[in-house]
């Protein structure tokens, strides 16, 4: 029997009681002055990190003089877009914006519930399906206010919720710690691309084109016909396009939508590059046989004059300098200027020798079967299952 089994046995040995939120909390009734408020203690939506990052210090000022005033234990939920799981519980004092809820325990609960242990209430996977269950609108859906705070949330004795909370912030310290390790490889690996592909002034520099047997763009079935897409043809979008390589893609069209359209076939080991959006000069390498939108410029290397990983390895060392390319709120870049951007062009047998220490470099830090980030993802898959099971209780009969 475990110590929360044991203490469970000790202190409820009846069940545990179950209430409605609003039973045991409220939204925040206190409000402040905008004047009084920092980039370190106002919280708006877009600085609530997703998956239950916590926060971030905002990079714009509230648009209102008053606002919802939050304090230290007050646990913060972004209502915009519920699936992005955005939550934090508050260390300090401070006001946040219309779309993020402070949810305050009520001052005569708080002796028997820990403001950590209904965070991690709130942070659960089961109450963000629940809040998603209820949210309103479809392209931009809110959660419903009214219905959060029906969320049935267990309150065991408060030594059960202490020893909860320290099982669970245990678990959370080690994925601190392996996320530290993570990015202190992936400031190793990004100093490592800089070295290697840093070349003297006698190795030549040549336009992309000129390792490349052909350039092509893609194109967009129509949309108004719903039989050219879910077929077998992989079909890459911009937002796929994202330093990693393509084994598959999240949508796929027919063979009559690959006829009827622009798209055309790109063999494996080609390199991507977005030109639009987002993702605008970033790269990819696919490594099977795709199609892509127009909004994708592929270079197709001719294995005889370069490595297509070397290319790929050389386009995301240069991310800054190909997305200055498309200044603007909506970035795009001229897939001439592509096509004519410079890489330098040592010998086939050195590509290959940066490449090689590259690729174990790469996935130790990117690989999501191996290193760091399968460890990484154990780990939190270990967490989520812990965390359910220690908040789940046979409830109190009434």
């Amino acid at each position: 029997m475990s110590r929360i089994d044991e203490l469970i046995s000790q202190f409820a040995p009846s069940g545990v009681r179950h209430v409605e939120l609003h039973q045991v909390a409220s939204y925040s009734d206190t409000r402040v002055d905008a004047k009084e408020l920092d980039e370190t203690n106002f919280v708006g939506v877009d600085n609530l990190l997703p998956d239950k990052g916590g926060k971030t210090d905002a990079n714009y000022e509230p648009n209102t003089d008053r606002l919802t005033a939050y304090a230290p234990g007050d646990v913060l939920l972004g209502n915009i877009r519920p699936y992005l799981k955005k939550v934090w519980l508050a260390t300090n004092s401070g006001g946040c914006s219309g779309d993020v809820l402070a949810i305050r325990i009520r001052e005569d609960e708080r002796p028997a519930l820990i403001p950590k242990f209904l965070y991690y209430v709130l942070s659960s996977d089961t109450f963000f399906a629940y809040n998603m269950q209820n949210a309103k609108g479809a392209k931009m859906p809110r959660g419903s206010k009214s219905a959060i705070l029906k969320y049935v949330v267990p309150i065991p004795p408060v030594e059960v919720q202490r020893e909860i909370v320290r099982v669970l912030d245990s678990f959370s310290a080690l994925e601190a710690e392996l996320e530290a390790e993570l990015e202190a490889r992936r400031r190793q690996y990004a100093y490592y691309c800089h070295y290697l592909l840093t070349f003297p002034e006698d190795v030549p520099r040549v336009p992309l084109d000129k390792v490349c047997s052909r350039v092509t763009s893609g194109g967009t079935p129509s949309t108004l016909h719903p039989e050219y897409y879910g077929g077998d043809i992989p079909w890459v979008r911009t937002s796929e396009v994202d330093y990693k390589p393509i084994y598959a893609t999240e949508i796929t069209i027919t063979e009559e939508g690959l006829r009827k359209s622009s798209a055309k076939w790109i063999p494996a080991r080609s390199v991507i590059v977005a030109m639009i959006g987002a993702t605008a000069g970033k790269a990819a390498f696919n490594e099977v046989d795709v199609t892509t939108n127009q909004n994708c410029c592929n270079l197709i290397v001719d294995p005889e004059k370069a490595h297509y990983k070397f290319v790929y390895y050389w386009l995301c060392r240069e991310y800054a300098t190909l997305r200055g390319l498309a200044p603007g709120a909506v970035p795009i870049i001229n897939a001439g200027k592509i096509k004519q951007f410079h890489l330098p062009l040592p010998s086939l047998a050195e590509q290959q020798r940066v490449v090689d220490i590259l690729d174990k470099l790469s996935a130790f830090v990117t690989d999501p079967s191996s290193g760091l980030p399968a460890e990484l993802s154990a780990r939190r898959t270990q967490y989520e299952y812990y965390r359910d099971k220690l908040l789940t209780f046979e409830e109190a009969s009434v």
